[in-house]
């Protein structure tokens, strides 16, 4: 973690996740990949962490004037795993002991395992914190638990000095894992995770590492930014963040600035999606979304993302709930449609899903595995079916042209990965999203994962469903595929977020 010094914003190199460092060290190491396979790829979009917990609103401000006092910015290493998760190392303790960690937008704590963690097996493949050896170590232990939407850990909290790059925050409180169930963190690459979220949505209100760096004056400006590489040939540069301003080099034209609506994830207001340059009508009411790093993908409300993946052909799973939803409710989804109810209350009128209220409030979010798929399987369903019939109505006007024979067949998964052939990439559309009233596109070649070379490769979609309770608004997370092509500033000082085309 050496590095040559210099005064200035904050760099930190990352394939494609956030971090956090001091003003005054320049830390460049490169960022290694690994060849993309199949199971790779499930296996490490299972360990990227969904979400929990939600708070908080806010503002904003104007952005060419975050680099322009020249100031040299410090760069740490992250390496990227299969394009789905990116991580980097820091130092605990005194001398720093070496972690790697998923530097996470979509939460606010640190923690790494502990020498106590003795009954799981993930803490055994992983390295390991060892008070003991530290001479800056400050006892707390307070229990904490941390649930993720696919993974969980307890232990108890410790303070000691945190080391990025050339940067030390002192006295920074942090959670030791004693307890991490299950497979997600077992195959994972990172041995813990370092949020970047609000102070709201930190468990136990533990001060996260990125306001001690503020409060301990480690950086000029309160921002940082990523630029992730998602060139797969290159196995050597992964990205970069930058803590205290943004590079230049790394975007061309002006970031497009929209206000953080919610401060506990970084939450802003989106508009339509737009597909092939039609509208959806999704969102066209608004949607809420979060710019979220520690997410690999795409993910949307399972019935937008299914007319998305119908949209570019995408197949998954055929379920006998899906016949059963077009036999029973089939002819009733197409007269409340024609009988011009809006389709986000079709299915439940229809009787299949609980109706969503306005309330923009959003409280635990995002944590797929303890909530249903909307209200249940069969609402997930059927809010697919609805998409599906309200796209042939928009070109065949009568009941008696709609057809749901094929319907089931032709729906992808509603959550998990949805294939897609590999020779038609270049003839997919593009599928667009409206932000501060601009579009921001995503080709095929961008929103489409490839595993594999030749006869044996696999073409994965980068959209995949997830719906958050009532009375939740419809909510994207808006992972690295998206932070991948799209530059990005998180302007903590000014509340806001901005994207800009990444070079």
């Amino acid at each position: 973690m050496a590095g040559a010094k210099v005064s200035g914003a904050l760099l930190l190199a990352v394939w494609g996740l956030s971090c956090l460092i001091a003003v005054t060290a320049v830390e460049v190491v490169p960022l290694k990949k690994r060849p993309l396979t199949a199971e790779r790829l499930r296996l490490a979009v299972k360990s990227v962490p969904r979400k929990a917990h939600a708070l908080g609103f806010h503002n904003v401000r104007d952005a060419n004037s975050l680099t322009k006092n020249g100031s040299v910015p410090d760069i740490e290493p992250l390496r990227n795993y299969l394009d789905a998760q990116y991580y980097g190392e820091i130092g605990i303790g005194s001398p720093p002991q070496v972690f790697t960690v998923i530097f996470d937008t979509g939460s606010s704590n640190l923690w790494v395992p502990s020498s106590r963690c003795i009954f799981s097996p993930a803490c055994w493949l992983h390295r390991r914190y060892k008070s003991r050896k530290s001479s800056t170590y400050k006892p707390d232990d307070a229990s904490i638990a941390i649930q993720y939407g696919t993974g969980q850990m307890a232990g108890f909290l410790s303070t000691d000095y945190v080391t990025i790059g050339d940067v030390v925050v002192k006295d920074q409180t942090f959670a030791e894992s004693t307890s991490e169930p299950g497979l997600v963190f077992l195959f994972a690459k990172f041995d813990g995770i370092l949020g970047l979220g609000f102070k709201a949505i930190s468990m136990g209100q533990v001060t996260p590492v990125w306001y001690n760096m503020l409060a301990q004056k480690l950086i000029s400006q309160p921002v940082f930014s990523f630029w992730l590489n998602r060139d797969a040939s290159d196995e050597e540069d992964g990205g970069e963040i930058v803590f205290g301003g943004v590079n230049k080099d790394r975007f061309k034209g002006k970031h497009v600035y929209t206000p953080v609506t919610r401060e506990g994830y970084w939450q802003f207001n989106m508009g339509d999606v737009v597909v092939d340059g039609q509208s959806t009508g999704f969102c066209a009411k608004g949607c809420a979304a979060i710019a979220d790093s520690g997410t690999s993908l795409l993910v949307g409300p399972t019935g937008i993302v299914a007319q998305i993946n119908q949209a570019i052909g995408a197949t998954g799973l055929v379920s006998e709930e899906c016949k059963m939803v077009v036999a029973q409710y089939g002819d009733l989804i197409v007269e409340l449609l024609l009988a011009q109810v809006t389709p986000d209350k079709v299915c439940a009128q229809a009787g299949v899903c609980t109706l969503r209220n306005d309330n923009p409030h959003i409280a635990s979010v995002l944590d797929k595995e303890n909530q249903k798929v909307g209200d249940d399987v069969l609402c997930s369903v059927c809010e697919m079916a609805v998409v599906s019939v309200q796209n042939q109505l928009r070109q065949n006007p009568t009941k008696q042209q709609i057809d749901l024979n094929q319907l089931c067949e032709r729906l992808p998964s509603p959550n998990g990965q949805s294939l897609v052939e590999c020779a038609k990439i270049s003839s997919l559309p593009n599928v667009s999203f409206t932000i501060a009233n601009q579009m921001f596109e995503l080709t095929p070649k961008q929103y489409i994962l490839q595993v594999g070379e030749g006869a044996a490769a696999q073409c994965i979609s980068g959209f995949t469903g997830m719906d958050v309770a009532p009375p939740a608004v419809p909510i994207w997370i808006l992972g690295d595929v998206f932070m991948g092509v799209y530059h990005t500033v998180f302007d903590f000082g000014n509340k806001r977020i901005g994207f800009a085309k990444a070079v």
